[in-house]
């Protein structure tokens, strides 16, 4: 038996979608949708939010802002982030589940962490709708959470930490000590620490990197090392208190704090 009663889990960057492609490529193409051209960085950079609060934060970027004045006349409002993510979410459950193949070292994880006895939580940004097309192709490949909160299924989503609340109720675990929050994205580890969890970020799986495994693959290990240090330190920022590389790591890390506290 460990210390941790629970671990609750992100799922793109995560557990599933190495490198978190899908919600970034629908962003910039919902976007273009309105005249707007976004980047890749721009789109990835609120990542890990609500989705509609992660378009709230895009239109309230200056040079995004600007392109909207300039098509529309006037600054965006409630009501523009209203009309981009209505289209949004089609947009992503039409794409969601191409992207759902799991992070390799997922399922050895889950398993290892329940042969310790821990209940498996999970929360996301992308709605209930988008995770209806997510959940069964992960299911098809062995990976089946104890529940799932989605960003519309309370009034508040990330970097809030009522998602978590909702997994402490589900999982019925407590005390937030005993809880680890594993994500990629630094409004996912607001979230756990918000709630008082152990916060562990991953820095090559997620958004902060955004390569796919055959990209990594090809890279040297000074260069990895470059990408790697740029999104500990934006865990870290976060409140991570913990950094590793991918899900495939946890079962070392929790090994390692199970000896610490003993």
């Amino acid at each position: 038996m460990t210390k941790f009663k629970a671990a609750i889990f992100d799922w793109a960057g995560t557990t599933v979608d190495f490198g978190s492609f899908a919600p970034m490529g629908v962003f910039i193409k919902a976007m273009a949708e309105f005249g707007i051209e976004i980047t890749i960085e721009e789109a990835r950079a609120p990542m890990g939010a609500a989705k509609w609060d992660h378009i709230h934060a895009l239109l309230h970027v200056p040079l995004i802002t600007r392109q909207w004045v300039e098509n529309y006349g006037k600054a965006p409002n409630d009501a523009d982030v209203d009309a981009i993510f209505k289209v949004f979410v089609p947009m992503n459950e039409t794409v969601a589940a191409d992207y759902s193949d799991l992070i390799p070292g997922t399922i050895e994880t889950i398993a290892d962490l329940r042969g310790r006895g821990m209940k498996i939580g999970s929360t996301t940004g992308y709605t209930r709708s988008i995770m209806q097309h997510v959940l069964p192709v992960a299911a098809a490949q062995g990976y089946r959470p104890d529940n799932l909160v989605c960003s519309d299924d309370l009034a508040e989503g990330r970097p809030g930490p009522f998602g978590i609340y909702k997994c402490m109720v589900d999982l019925a675990v407590y005390p937030p000590a005993a809880i680890l929050k594993v994500d990629d994205t630094a409004p996912g580890i607001a979230e756990g620490v918000l709630a008082s969890c152990v916060t562990v970020g991953l820095a090559l799986s997620g958004n902060a990197v955004g390569k796919t495994l055959e990209e990594l693959a090809a890279m040297s290990e000074p260069e990895i090392a470059v990408l790697r240090d740029h999104a500990t330190r934006l865990l870290k920022a976060a409140g991570a208190d913990h950094v590793i590389d991918s899900i495939r790591d946890l079962p070392q890390l929790v090994t390692q704090l199970e000896a610490h506290s003993s």
